[in-house]
């Protein structure tokens, strides 16, 4: 498993309320690098999926005024206060195992999830 060591945030210099892991940075990076210089990966929660809630992930230029914004081994991730409210605390994983490759969040707030991982609930 990839190592967990909280990054700076904007709102303070305290560690962030969300985590990303070694591996999800170098995820992110290697996939914007493909892209135009200066984006960043925005991750959000939204409601639906088959536990009530999912997690959505969009390339993006902009970050918002009071966006989270998580950056390590050049990568940049952005997180709405909303969707904070569901996500503090959890930790963001790049997987690559005999079951394929993705982004896993651990999200200590959930108390159900789906199969397949993608939806949850709170």
């Amino acid at each position: 498993m990839s190592e967990a060591i909280p990054a700076t945030h904007s709102l303070s210099a305290s560690p962030a309320p969300v985590v990303v892991s070694e591996a999800a940075a170098r995820r992110i990076a290697a996939i914007v690098a493909k892209g135009e210089p200066g984006r960043a990966l925005r991750i959000s929660v939204e409601g639906g999926g088959c536990s009530g809630f999912s997690y959505k992930y969009d390339l993006t230029d902009e970050s918002q005024s009071d966006d989270v914004v998580i950056e390590r081994y050049g990568a940049t991730v952005f997180i709405d206060p909303m969707s904070l409210v569901y996500m503090d605390g959890a930790v963001i994983d790049f997987v690559d195992d005999l079951m394929g490759q993705s982004f896993q969040i651990r999200n200590p707030n959930a108390v159900a999830a789906c199969g397949c991982g993608t939806s949850f609930s709170v």
